[in-house]
């Protein structure tokens, strides 16, 4: 059996559901393949669907703000129904401790008021105001357990914090996803699932369509590779990996789920909070629980891994994040039951996301995305919905790129700042922070 579309979209992750969506939006029509059994089951199911405008970079904080606005008007953006209801952005705002590992957020600061992002910083006062629980002694630098200094003071403490009110997290990440499917159908979209890819079909030089698992051809001009930890396989499949500077790679990951302090209201009065003295971020969750996740230290192992066969279980690296937090909050009690998630990254060598054409014609990628670009889901599709006009109009992205216009933000950026073919970027953080 064949099936023909204008483009296909492999993976239904939040933002391959984004880029089917703003696809139809721009008039080509998509079939999205996607070998999960559901919108957003992927590593987005895995997510905690941070909404934050801080990164690393200017290029990299006008993306995440412009991608901000969308999320804070979700119903005016998707314009449909969903019949399981819509996904809730939470703004609590982002606490980002300022230490000399983020260079006390100086750099972080100047790119905001370059942007016009609001932002305060606090001192130790309005923190612990705001998070009576917390002792701010300093633990730098972050350790294992099994380290003899683990759990011992280091140098003063942290004394000062940038908030970000524009800043928050999606309730329910796979949700979120669910509802850029139905806009997606709504605009002309399809959507097959349980569905892999088995090959990348090329004729006369030029991408043709993708070969599913059960035999099935879907023909189109177009292919999008948007598939999460995946994306190096199906790169692999389409061989395009040859003229790439820049690779990705599935990280593992684990996310602890912890009680907060009986005698504080987390989910109701905390917030997102990031914290390189311990290397650990933090968000509430409902229920009076707090997910934990890791900071990328350089104390702890990155376990790459096949995203078709690694341990689902959780390891004592839940143990040493869960008492790493603890050093923050000496109050919450660590449960004998680790709860929590594991899953993948899918991780370019610096971090920032492939965005980009390929040296086959027609094929796309929307790669190595995972941990720091949830938040960007619908400008991303944007901008990967435009990229293709402009390459298919016969436009070479790789000798002028593409200019691309974030219209919240009224903000121009050079989309060759996402290639393939760039150098490492020294300026990210080389970690989940981008």
């Amino acid at each position: 059996m064949a099936l023909t579309t204008d483009a296909i979209v492999i993976g239904a992750g939040v933002i391959g559901a984004a880029t089917a969506l703003e696809l139809n939006r721009s008039g080509i029509r998509t079939i999205s393949v996607d070998k999960n059994p559901a919108a957003g089951y992927g590593s987005t199911s895995g997510s905690c669907a941070i909404i934050r405008v801080h990164y690393s970079t200017l290029e990299g904080t006008a993306f995440a703000y412009e991608g901000y606005h969308y999320w804070r008007e979700w119903a005016d953006y998707l314009g449909v129904e969903d019949e399981r209801g819509l996904a809730e952005f939470r703004e609590t705002g982002c606490l980002v401790m300022c230490t000399e590992q983020n260079g006390f957020m100086r750099k972080h600061t100047d790119i905001c008021e370059e942007l016009d992002i609001p932002f305060e910083r606090w001192g130790t006062g309005q923190i612990l105001e705001r998070l009576p629980i917390y002792d701010l002694t300093s633990y730098w630098p972050a350790k294992r357990m099994d380290d003899p200094g683990f759990g011992l003071p280091g140098t003063g403490s942290v004394e000062s914090a940038v908030h970000f009110p524009t800043a928050g997290y999606i309730t329910d990440p796979q949700l979120a996803t669910h509802n850029l499917q139905r806009a997606a159908e709504s605009a002309g979209g399809e959507f097959l699932f349980n569905r892999a890819v088995v090959e990348v079909l090329t004729e006369s030089g030029r991408v043709s369509g993708v070969k599913l698992y059960d035999g099935t051809e879907v023909h189109a001009p177009v292919v999008i590779n948007i598939a999460g930890p995946h994306s190096a396989k199906i790169n692999a499949m389409a061989g395009v990996l040859d003229d790439m500077t820049i690779q990705t790679r599935a990280l593992r990951q684990e996310v602890v789920h912890m009680p907060a302090p009986e005698n504080f209201d987390f989910f109701g009065k905390a917030f997102v909070t990031s914290d390189s003295d311990i290397a650990c971020y933090c968000r509430p969750e409902k229920g009076n629980f707090i997910l934990v996740g890791s900071e990328d230290p350089e104390c702890d192992p990155r376990e790459w891994v096949d995203p078709d066969d690694y341990n689902t279980n959780f390891t004592d690296q839940w143990t040493h994040q869960a008492h790493r937090f603890a050093q923050r909050v000496p109050g919450i009690g660590i449960p004998n039951q680790t709860k929590g998630v594991v899953d993948l990254y899918d991780v370019s060598d610096d971090w920032i996301p492939i965005y980009d054409k390929s040296a086959l014609p027609g094929y796309y990628m929307a790669i190595g995305s995972s941990g720091n670009q949830f938040k960007n889901a619908p400008i991303a599709g944007k901008m990967m919905a435009r990229l293709v006009e402009y390459c298919e109009a016969g436009n070479d992205h790789d000798e002028a790129s593409l200019q691309f216009d974030l219209p919240k933000i009224q903000r121009r950026i050079d989309v060759g700042f996402y290639s393939r073919k760039r150098e490492i970027n020294e300026e990210s953080s080389f970690s989940v922070l981008g």
